[in-house]
């Protein structure tokens, strides 16, 4: 009998760690965009994006734990003007010829009973990196309706400045606050 229990206990505790094993997700670039928006002379403010994000996220619900891995290529920026899509990726602002893409990478994820809240980073654009905190304003966890596979996805934002990160051409007149929205989908590997 003691051996049956011992088995079991095993069996049990097998099962719940598998249960609780870290999930790994795939950016999915059709459904995950970072967006960012700043004060154009205080006349409006500004809204545009980038096309192509890619990486990964690791979640664990039962352990409360997480990662965030992203790549944004700069290039792919998406103003809604050609000509401004250039002139943004030059020396002055993104300098895309020489920094083609920017990183977040997670070093912390605070969660809020089962749902991630903050996820604390560093940023690198133009080859500086900075610490930033992306406030998670909706998190989801549910089996895809059309791919019916595990997915995510989750809506976040920070606010930094841009003359941090060696882009602050024309500030203050053109804000050197930048807030970045990132709307995020990823399916499991």
């Amino acid at each position: 009998m003691k051996k049956q229990f011992a088995t079991f206990v095993i069996a049990l505790a097998a099962a719940t760690s598998a249960y609780a094993a870290p999930q790994t997700y795939v950016v999915d670039s059709t459904h995950t965009f970072s967006r960012f928006s700043y004060s154009h002379f205080g006349y409006s403010t500004q809204l545009s994006r980038f096309n192509k994000n890619t990486g990964k996220v690791v979640f664990d619900k039962a352990a409360k734990t997480g990662s965030v891995d992203i790549l944004i290529d700069m290039k792919s920026v998406d103003t809604g003007y050609a000509t401004f899509d250039e002139h943004i990726q030059g020396e002055d602002f993104l300098d895309t010829a020489k920094y083609p893409t920017a990183t977040f990478k997670s070093t912390k994820v605070v969660f809020e009973g089962d749902k991630p809240a903050k996820v604390e980073g560093n940023l690198t654009i133009k080859g500086v990196s900075k610490p930033v905190t992306l406030n998670v304003t909706s998190f989801h966890a549910m089996p895809h309706p059309m791919l019916k596979k595990d997915a995510i996805g989750a809506n976040a934002w920070t606010v930094i400045k841009r003359s941090e990160f060696n882009a602050g051409k024309f500030a203050p007149h053109v804000g050197d606050e930048v807030r970045i929205d990132v709307a995020i989908e990823a399916i499991k590997e």
